[in-house]
């Protein structure tokens, strides 16, 4: 492999779904200093032979060509872009090639296959970074300070709403690929959490739901969660995929309280609603290309050989909340978590910003959400 010969990192996209082709693919426009699309994986015929024209890649394949692929290509890094239960098996392949890999999240279904995920890249010397976005986002970010700053006071509860009408028959729907509202929307919730707390939670309770018309298939469709942190500090929210569509998280401390609107999604602007001491400031923070500062900071670390901060335990400690979420669901009961160390967290020093991408018409690949 070509890993540390070039200033472009050089990356294989793996799958070639709905958020690959409005958004990852585009990307990497913006993050072209140091970032290159040179294969494109996917199970779709179709999609291959469009894409391959529109972006100008040498090398296309399937995933049982998958390392062919890469070989041919000389691929430094896949951006896998796939069913939850495949990033294990895709990250293993990868790795054992030499490939660094950056993962969406959720990183895993299972705790057991993070931990794999985790060690066969250690093993191999590759580097691991799992796809947090909103890491490296200027409106979460400035929310990180804000609350480190001390103006909330200490903040002491954090709120989270991520909802949307899920398309019938997207994979979100299904079991047999991972899916459902908290694997596929509590990664937001959850991890927002943590980063604003700097913290790790050791108690949590949820309710799910199954939906109440065909669309789901042995998944949850809603879910609504506590989780309790040290010092008195709690963490709720709503995620639903039969609900109307709301993206936002308030955080509230001992002297104030923010408001980030849209605050886990992409594609729009942020806004910022401030109150401290009974009056409000608002800001707004443009739309913003949020993928390619993922490939420009995953390129850095690759070329300067360091550990990504959204790494393998960044999202094994999402993954291990949600099977608690999931266990506490089905008994009915709170569960608790053992202590849990994470020694990095973002910070805006992770700041990089980039102006945002037209997203073009998919191949063969609807949005999830309907409307």
């Amino acid at each position: 492999m070509a890993q540390g010969t070039s200033r472009r990192v050089r990356y294989a996209v793996v799958g070639a779904g709905n958020l690959a082709q409005v958004a990852i693919l585009p990307a990497f426009q913006h993050a072209e200093e140091n970032s290159e699309l040179v294969a494109i994986i996917s199970s779709d015929k179709a999609k291959r032979v469009a894409l391959q024209e529109k972006y100008g890649v040498e090398h296309v394949g399937g995933y049982e060509n998958f390392e062919q692929v890469l070989r041919d290509s000389k691929a430094d890094a896949v951006y896998l872009v796939l069913p939850n239960t495949l990033h294990r098996a895709f990250t293993e392949r990868a790795a054992r090639i030499g490939v660094h890999v950056l993962c969406e999240k959720p990183m895993a279904t299972s705790v057991e296959d993070c931990e794999a995920m985790i060690r066969v890249t250690n093993e191999n010397d590759v580097r691991l970074m799992v796809a947090y976005r909103l890491h490296f986002e200027e409106a979460n970010l400035r929310a990180i300070e804000l609350m480190r700053s001390g103006r909330l006071g200490d903040p002491l509860v954090f709120t989270g709403t991520l909802t949307q009408q899920v398309r019938e028959g997207d994979i979100r729907t299904r079991v047999d690929v991972g899916g459902g509202a908290l694997l596929d929307e509590g990664p937001y919730p959850i991890n927002a959490a943590r980063y604003l707390f700097r913290d790790e939670p050791r108690e949590v309770f949820a309710f799910t739901g199954g939906g109440r018309d065909g669309r789901f298939h042995g998944v949850d469709a809603s879910a609504f969660a506590l989780m309790r942190f040290p010092n008195g500090r709690v963490a709720q929210f709503a995620i639903s995929h039969e609900a109307s569509a709301v993206s936002s998280y308030r955080l509230v401390g001992t002297e104030g309280d923010l408001l980030v609107k849209h605050g886990f999604g992409y594609g729009t602007d942020i806004q910022h609603e401030l109150t401290v001491g009974g009056e409000t400031e608002t800001r707004t923070f443009k739309n913003s290309d949020q993928f390619a500062p993922e490939l420009v900071y995953f390129s850095t670390c690759v070329l300067e050989d360091r550990d990504p901060e959204p790494n393998g335990i960044e999202g094994l400690a999402d993954v291990r909340i949600i099977v608690a979420l999931q266990e506490s669901a089905r008994t009915g009961k709170p569960v608790k978590l053992a202590p849990f160390k994470k020694p990095k967290r973002p910070t805006l020093e992770q700041l990089i910003v980039r102006p945002p991408v037209e997203p073009p018409e998919p191949v063969n690949a609807p949005a999830p959400a309907e409307g």
